[in-house]
């Protein structure tokens, strides 16, 4: 089984990246469990016609865990893919990660942690508690950082690595980094910046995406672009980031840079 997780700076298009990925994995034939791990609960949209699923930190806040069935919270979406969202709390009210931590002891109870390829939807803009679970606990294998161009998504990008750099020195970890993925914001050197910011963390760019309008008109047909434009380029580069992610070898340790050093990279671009 390999288990991914997808992080990054938020609204930089991770959901709409771990879902069509999903998308073009299903279409392998591979069984897929994507969990949407942000308080938006948005992730797994697109995979299920745009329908908002019940999320687990919503069904247990009243009610007993032990009645809880597999079905109330494990939703099959498009491809047969299975789709969990953790939910958050109220706004301004408790934590966020704790709806991280509760889907991964729920599902843990109910045997749905299984499949093939199992992704992580994650917000990255912070590294710390619940949000940490995923590569912290052992759980996803592999993270991929979803960035831009833009210096704040770099920025985002940059700590991540830090914390997985972090874990690493534990006796225990199960984590290391799988590559960089390019959703371009049509930033003139974009690909090239990214390319080079993978490089000087130790890694790689797994793959480039480009800015299309036919992800927006998929989006607002409530669909994944893999789903509503099969035959569009875009949908064929989706697959190949579903080939290259699934088939990823090329695991490793980040060294993350100084803030000085990704200002002068992002300078050296702009």
């Amino acid at each position: 089984m390999k288990q991914i997780a997808l992080y990054g700076k938020g609204g930089i298009g991770k959901s709409t990246t771990s879902a069509n990925l999903s998308a073009a994995l299903t279409d392998k034939g591979l069984d897929i469990l994507q969990i949407g791990c942000d308080p938006k609960r948005d992730s797994t949209r697109m995979l299920l016609n745009g329908r908002w699923i019940p999320t687990v930190l919503d069904t247990i806040r009243n009610r007993d865990i032990s009645d809880i069935k597999a079905e109330e919270v494990v939703f099959r979406g498009y491809g047969n893919v299975r789709c969990v969202e953790a939910g958050g709390p109220e706004p301004g009210v408790g934590c966020a990660g704790r709806g991280i931590i509760a889907t991964f002891q729920l599902l843990e109870k109910l045997g749905a942690l299984h499949g093939d390829v199992i992704v992580y939807d994650v917000l990255g803009d912070v590294v710390c508690g619940g949000f940490a679970m995923p590569m912290r606990d052992g759980y996803a294998q592999e993270v991929y950082l979803v960035t831009s161009g833009e210096f704040m998504s770099l920025y985002a990008a940059n700590n991540i690595a830090k914390a997985v750099a972090r874990l690493s020195r534990r006796a225990n970890n199960k984590c290391l980094l799988g590559g960089v993925i390019c959703n371009s914001a049509n930033i003139n050197g974009e690909e090239e910046l990214v390319r080079e910011f993978a490089e000087r963390i130790n890694s790689h760019m797994i793959c480039h995406i480009p800015r299309e309008k036919i992800v927006h008109i998929s989006e607002v047909n409530k669909k994944t672009v893999i789903e509503y434009a099969p035959e569009s380029e875009q949908a064929a580069v989706y697959r190949v980031l579903a080939d290259k992610i699934y088939g990823n070898q090329n695991l490793g340790t980040p060294s993350p840079l100084e803030m000085d050093e990704l200002e002068e990279l992002a300078l050296k671009f702009a």
